[in-house]
């Protein structure tokens, strides 16, 4: 069994180094998670929240060592069904690749984009080297950084380099474009609307009843 079985570990995400996000409202003082050189962590779309350990192991089939490429979670599914002779004919369009010509082929990763989230108000999207992290929020902000020099995500680059930015911001609402609208945000309005502490001008904020 062992010669036939492929064995997968990653994390799903970074450790968590905000209280915030630790699931439990009384969580104080400093979190024990270390990321190491990235920054932030969990809950952010930063290289700290998002950049995980993987492992992989067959042996006979993949050779000690480090594959250096880009992969995303979303991968596992169509490299898994490939070596398992699964067919994918009937799936929606996937997002995922697959990924065994690297892992186990020392190939080069096919992957050139990584989509870390598209939300209202915030998005990540990387390619090749350069990542935009963009807050709609107001005050809005854009922040491009270059993680073949600065994987701390320490210098942002945006004012530099405009054209960049807008290339990683067109994809950015290429893919809002084409997503379902989010359920967080119709739950949060239609509690706002709802509520006994509801603004009374908010149904004319939201347009309700016209």
């Amino acid at each position: 069994m062992r010669d036939n079985t492929l064995i997968v570990f990653h994390s799903d995400n970074g450790g968590v180094i905000n209280a915030f996000f630790a699931g439990e409202s009384d969580v104080k003082g400093k979190l024990p998670a270390d990321n190491g050189p990235y920054r932030e962590g969990k809950g952010t779309t930063y290289e700290g929240g998002t950049r995980v350990v993987g492992l992989v192991n067959w042996p006979g089939k993949i050779e000690p060592g480090t594959a250096d490429g880009m992969m995303h979670v979303v991968d596992m599914y169509p490299t898994l069904a490939s070596l398992a002779g699964a067919e994918l004919g009937k799936n929606k369009p996937l997002d995922g690749m697959d990924m065994w010509p690297m892992l186990g082929e020392g190939k080069p990763s096919p992957r050139t984009e990584i989509v870390y989230n598209i939300e209202p108000m915030t998005a990540a999207v990387r390619q090749g080297d350069w990542k935009l992290v963009w807050k709609t929020t107001l005050p809005p902000k854009v922040e491009l950084f270059d993680l073949s020099r600065d994987t701390s995500e320490t210098t942002n680059l945006a004012d530099q380099n405009p054209e960049m930015v807008q290339k990683l911001q067109a994809r950015v609402l290429e893919l809002a474009s084409e997503m379902s609208p989010p359920l967080i945000l119709q739950d949060a309005v239609r509690l706002l609307l709802h509520s006994d502490t509801v603004l009374p001008d908010a149904a004319e904020m939201f347009n309700v009843g016209d």
